[in-house]
């Protein structure tokens, strides 16, 4: 079977970390770091790309805090291959940003640095500061190995032209009810010659399949790290997105389409009405702001199977890689850059940013923290004048509250591609959801022993 980009970075991933192994001695015997000294020298970062006005007014807060260490930035993206060739030579940075699926698979090889020791220096309470979920990122082995930041909780964006047209109300967009779900998205579906124009539900079935396997009460990850990608509740949420696609032209015609989406263009899918409700991640809706004379939407929560409004967690998180030469600079910025004080310094930046363009909506910032959410919305986020719009941001800020861990493994990035994998080739009819799945659990161990597993 033809492997995606993501699965052979996975893979690459957990090869270059067999390498590793015999050189390291696994997320059990990395010793902490001294973070008690005071910050001085050199702090070399690196993995931070393309920052816009919330990084820029961050980097320049937490160097306002560091007067004497001199920051010095590598702004290129992470590269997980890069990383691991520089952690066997022994050239680390500093710090280093990445996503936090990354983290456990790190921590298990003990290429970064445990740090509870770095919060107690810097008198932080993560549980105080950061969502349980988030925190739960970048915990492996009890012991938390990131800073995390940033937390983009999905919903469902309804496109009210189309759900008005068909005679959809916006209570019929529930997952929890399947039967009802289904039934709202065959009244919006459109196609022309066996083609959609219209799709009426589309659950991104690729890019948000870990939220419906946890939504259906099945597991992606296990308590100990271990891949759980044959859970029984995984093949019942499969089922349904596999009936879903099948009431809407096929999973292979949807695709096609979906992927045809000018989805950061002005004629994006609600612009051009080609999907009735879409489940998004929050940042989807400041794509949006710039057309809200031409749209007209609201908001629901993704439902679990009880019926609960239920988010799954998304982001980066700052590691310090084993061998850094100045561990206290890198602990002490990371905690300025997800601070309050510099959560607030990047919501006045967006602000102004805002004020800049007329007709510009304010959709909020979602860092990771609760009390920086909360402070932020109360000081920036106001009446936008587009009821529609405002209803929308707040869906997304309630729903963030309701979110839950993906959990953090050795091979996470792998475990994640193999659902992909999995899911796929389900919806394409190649193999049965079961199959699917018990073909993905295995792969996807084999990373996971690879990776350090035990």
């Amino acid at each position: 079977m033809k492997k995606s980009p993501k699965t052979l970075l996975a893979v690459g991933v957990a090869t270059a970390m067999v390498a590793l192994a015999g050189c390291s001695g696994g997320g059990n015997d990395t010793a902490a770091a001294d973070f008690t000294t005071t910050p001085t020298g050199t702090l070399n970062a690196w993995g931070f790309d393309n920052a816009d006005d919330v990084g820029t007014s961050r980097l320049d807060y937490a160097k306002a805090q560091l007067k004497d260490v001199d920051i010095k930035i590598d702004q290129t993206a992470f590269d997980a291959q890069k990383f691991t060739t520089r952690a066997a030579s022994g050239s680390v940075p500093d710090i280093v940003q990445m996503d936090r699926q990354f983290v456990g698979t790190y921590a298990a090889q003990g290429l970064i640095q445990p740090l509870d020791k770095c919060f107690e220096a810097g008198d932080v309470d993560a549980d105080e500061r950061w969502y349980e979920n988030v925190v739960d990122d970048v915990t492996y082995d009890d012991q938390m190995w990131g800073v995390p930041q940033f937390y983009q909780p999905p919903a469902i964006i309804l496109n009210k032209k189309v759900m008005d047209a068909a005679g959809v109300t916006a209570d019929q967009i529930d997952t929890s009810k399947p039967d009802v779900l289904i039934e709202a998205a065959k009244k919006m579906y459109k196609e022309s010659g066996g083609n959609p124009t219209t799709i009426g539900f589309d659950p991104v079935a690729t890019g948000q399949g870990e939220l419906w396997m946890l939504g259906y009460g099945g597991q992606v990850i296990d308590d100990d790290g271990k891949p759980a990608l044959d859970d029984p509740n995984n093949v019942k949420a499969i089922e349904f997105l596999t009936e879903l696609a099948d009431a809407q032209g096929g999973f292979a015609k949807m695709k096609s389409f979906s992927d045809s989406f000018d989805t950061f263009g002005d004629n994006n899918q609600f612009v051009a009405d080609q999907v009735g409700a879409q489940l998004n991640a929050q940042w989807y809706v400041n794509v949006l702001s710039p057309y809200a004379d031409q749209v007209e939407i609201e908001a629901v929560p993704f439902r679990d199977q009880d019926g609960e409004p239920f988010s799954v967690t998304g982001g980066t998180a700052f590691v310090i890689p084993t061998g850094a030469k100045n561990p206290s600079a890198a602990c002490q910025w990371a905690l300025d850059l997800t601070s309050q004080d510099a959560w607030m310094a990047a919501g006045e930046a967006r602000a102004d940013t805002i004020a800049a363009k007329p007709g510009a909506i304010n959709t909020g910032l979602f860092t990771g923290s609760p009390e920086a959410d909360k402070a932020v919305r109360e000081k920036f986020v106001g009446d936008s004048g587009n009821a529609g719009f405002d209803q929308t941001i707040s869906t997304f800020y309630d729903v963030a509250a309701e979110g839950r861990s993906f959990g953090s493994s050795p091979a996470g990035q792998a475990i994640k591609s193999e659902l992909n994998n999995a899911i796929t080739s389900a919806l394409l009819g190649d193999k049965t959801p079961e199959k699917a799945l018990e073909d993905a659990q295995a792969a996807a161990m084999t990373a996971y022993t690879q990776a350090g597993g035990q």
